[in-house]
């Protein structure tokens, strides 16, 4: 017996391509009270961190070694890099968990997602609307914090080279791109947990366990890391280049690391958009 969606696509007029706009589907998103909290606590952060430094007084270098944490209040530059460096290892994982996982399971929760559906709107373009969106969403997160944090750190430290912790600096234009290569790299290797988020999204009607499984296999991820005694097993592990974006901010930038990272993430990513999309297409959908 075939489906409405597959009876509309008969009917004069009807394209698939039109159904579910972008923007239709970005508005609903953005007007999200999640949407508007996660910014919100993004664009906070960088103030947070001001307060603590005003109230901690000069960070300084502890055992005669110099961190980027120990750099934050040298410029502008290096505040903005101090927040991605604090932020990189779990806060940014939240938005890219919430806007990819609740996207699919927050309709069936809703039992909005069959009438979607009913529309018509054929399966696959309803979940290529939807990953676009929450792939904007979770880039647009990543954007705002660095924003945020060098517009708060240029007010309050100046605007002025990036100081290496290793020694040496960036001017200021140096600076400002190799932020946007790591605020790229984040995003690319931040891609693992957006394919686990999505897939556990087409698979549950419970936002909640969609997000959370995502975040906490990323955990789980980060603490196999830890474990030393994998030895080189490590380098398949996603969260084992989190950090490759280091070496970006060097005088001499280091591509190696970055570019395995971005390749293991992106292999796992597809699988997993893969693997959402497949089971989506042929999943009973009652609610």
């Amino acid at each position: 017996m075939s489906t409405l969606a597959e009876r509309a696509e008969t009917a004069s007029g009807y394209r698939a391509g039109r159904t579910l706009p972008l923007r239709v589907e970005l508005v609903r998103q953005l007007k999200r009270r999640r949407t508007l909290v996660m910014g919100a606590v993004l664009a906070v952060l960088p103030f947070v961190l001001l307060i603590a430094f005003a109230v901690g007084g000069e960070p300084g270098g502890r055992n005669n070694q110099v961190t980027l944490m120990d750099t934050a209040t040298a410029s502008g530059a290096n505040f903005a890099a101090v927040n991605l460096f604090v932020s990189a290892g779990f806060l940014l994982v939240i938005p890219v968990a919430l806007f990819c996982g609740d996207t699919v399971a927050s309709e069936a929760g809703w039992s909005s997602l069959r009438y979607l559906l009913a529309a018509p709107v054929p399966r696959a373009r309803l979940l290529w609307s939807k990953l676009v969106v929450a792939l904007g969403l979770s880039l647009a997160a990543m954007v705002l914090l660095p924003v945020v944090a060098l517009a708060v750190g240029t007010a309050a430290y100046g605007w002025g080279p990036l100081q290496i912790p290793t020694g040496g600096v960036l001017d200021a234009g140096t600076a400002a791109q190799r932020l946007v290569v790591v605020v790229a790299y984040i995003f690319v290797s931040q891609l693992v947990t957006a394919g686990l988020a999505f897939w556990l999204s087409t698979k549950t009607d419970a936002p909640l366990g969609a997000v959370g499984g995502a975040v906490g296999l990323t955990i789980v991820g980060n603490v196999l890391d830890a474990v030393t005694a994998l030895g080189d097993w490590r380098h398949f592990l996603p969260a084992h280049w989190q950090f490759a974006w280091a070496d970006a901010v060097q005088p001499r930038p280091e591509w190696a690391g970055m570019i395995q990272g971005a390749a293991i993430s992106v292999t796992y990513a597809l699988l997993l958009f893969a693997l959402a999309f497949r089971g989506f297409a042929r999943k009973d959908i009652v609610s």
